[in-house]
């Protein structure tokens, strides 16, 4: 189970060498799927010792602004509608980064670029992340009243030792403060991210982490174990010897005591490392992992539209240079083949709870299934393969199992 939070490769100020723009085939949305915007925000106060996302400090912009960034992200947005058509759009998500750092009128203005291109559906969900040292109840009542229906704060724990670890800047009563204020401002949906693993962390750390997280009533969490990436400070003290690296026998022990806490307070699983309340799901997530399309616009964001998947330039100064010049932003693109898109629904269907349709497998696969489920890890729930408790911990492996020719 790894964890996806933030991008911290180590770059240059500015890309050495800018690459040819590459052009896109004709694009054309699958009929009949969800379609979803993403936008990121490659912006953050301080970078996390943990984080290997595609994020800039003031110090790595390179002369790259927020104003600028968002003159590109319009542009891009017209780019897109030009491609795709004018079509409904069922979710939008601005992750990062940290979106909050825009401010709610900077958010607010991300969403107008959004609707001033797309028609957004009748019940579309528009989330946002946010760090919880950069929102207050101004800040929720400003993006709530410009449209956003959900947002999910960035928790990790709630012992300082851990946050510590981490290199997380808010204390840890911020998250939980936070989460009031969103829910008082009206929102229905709040999410809370822990992270499970870290080095130092106990049980009781974990336990009253999930207490807190649940104290305050928001409908969804999302668990996710501690992963090393090459290149982050995290993996240079690791190296080093300063701390140690996530044992996977404590990782799986710990999902096991996070998954029955947070069912016991009635939250369920829906994908291996998020539970929700009745109706707390995040669509737009779900629309990845269901075979929805959607277009990724701002610096090294991914889309995948038709069977074409493709990503931006990475750094923001590169991004918004090439869109002021009036070109693709694209960095590359890859066509994905019949094999591709199997290998994509088994290895993302199986992590729902919903599961893999028995039909989307080959036979030879489908026996391998019924091995599995003899292995007690899958479950045959009609004609739908479900993961077990214990095929939860195992889901990578379940993964391989199934597609081994």
């Amino acid at each position: 189970m790894k964890v996806a939070l933030c991008d911290t490769e180590q770059m240059s100020v500015r890309p050495a060498a800018t690459p040819a723009p590459a052009v896109l085939p004709q694009l054309a949305v699958t009929p009949g799927t969800a379609f979803g915007i993403y936008v990121h925000v490659p912006f953050c106060a301080t970078r996390c010792g943990y984080c290997d996302f595609n994020t800039y400090t003031a110090g790595e912009l390179g002369g790259a602004t927020p104003d600028g960034w968002l003159a590109a992200l319009r542009k891009e947005l017209a780019l897109a509608v030009a491609s795709v058509g004018a079509r409904p759009v069922d979710t939008v998500f601005v992750g990062g980064g940290t979106p909050s750092l825009l401010g709610g009128s900077g958010l607010a203005a991300v969403l107008d670029a959004v609707r001033d291109n797309f028609a957004l559906a009748p019940d579309a969900e528009v989330t946002t992340e946010a760090n919880p040292e950069s929102t207050s109840r101004e800040f929720f009542d400003e993006i709530g009243a410009a449209g956003y229906t959900r947002v999910s704060l960035g928790m990790q724990s709630a012992a300082p030792g851990v946050l510590a670890v981490l290199d997380r800047t808010h204390s840890p009563g911020r998250a939980l403060q936070a989460a009031r204020e969103a829910l008082a401002a009206g929102f229905a949906h709040v999410s809370l991210d822990l992270i499970y693993g870290t080095p130092g962390e106990s049980d009781e750390d974990l336990r009253q982490s999930v207490e807190a997280a649940l104290s305050v009533g928001v409908d969804h969490v999302s668990a996710y174990a501690l992963v090393v990436e090459d290149g982050t400070a995290l993996a240079r003290r690791v190296n080093r010897g300063e701390i140690a690296r996530p044992d996977d026998d404590v990782l799986a022990h710990r999902y096991e005591l996070l998954d029955g806490w947070l069912s016991a307070a009635g939250l369920r699983w829906y994908e291996v490392s998020n539970w929700s309340r009745r109706d707390g799901e995040c669509r737009h997530n779900l629309g990845y992992w269901n075979g929805g399309q959607w277009w990724g616009a701002g610096p090294g964001a991914h889309s995948f539209v038709g069977d074409i998947r493709w990503w931006n330039v990475k750094h923001p100064l590169t991004y918004a240079e090439r869109l002021g010049r009036d070109q693709d932003p694209v960095a590359d693109f890859e066509r994905l083949d019949g094999r591709d898109r199997h290998v994509e629904e088994v290895l993302l269907c199986i992590r729902l709870r919903d599961g893999l349709p028995v039909t989307a497998l080959t036979a030879p696969e489908q026996q391998r299934a019924a091995n599995a489920v003899t292995d007690g890890l899958l479950t045959r729930n009609g004609d739908r393969l479900v993961l077990t408790d214990r095929g939860r911990l195992l889901a990578d492996s379940v993964v391989r199992q199934l597609l081994d020719d």
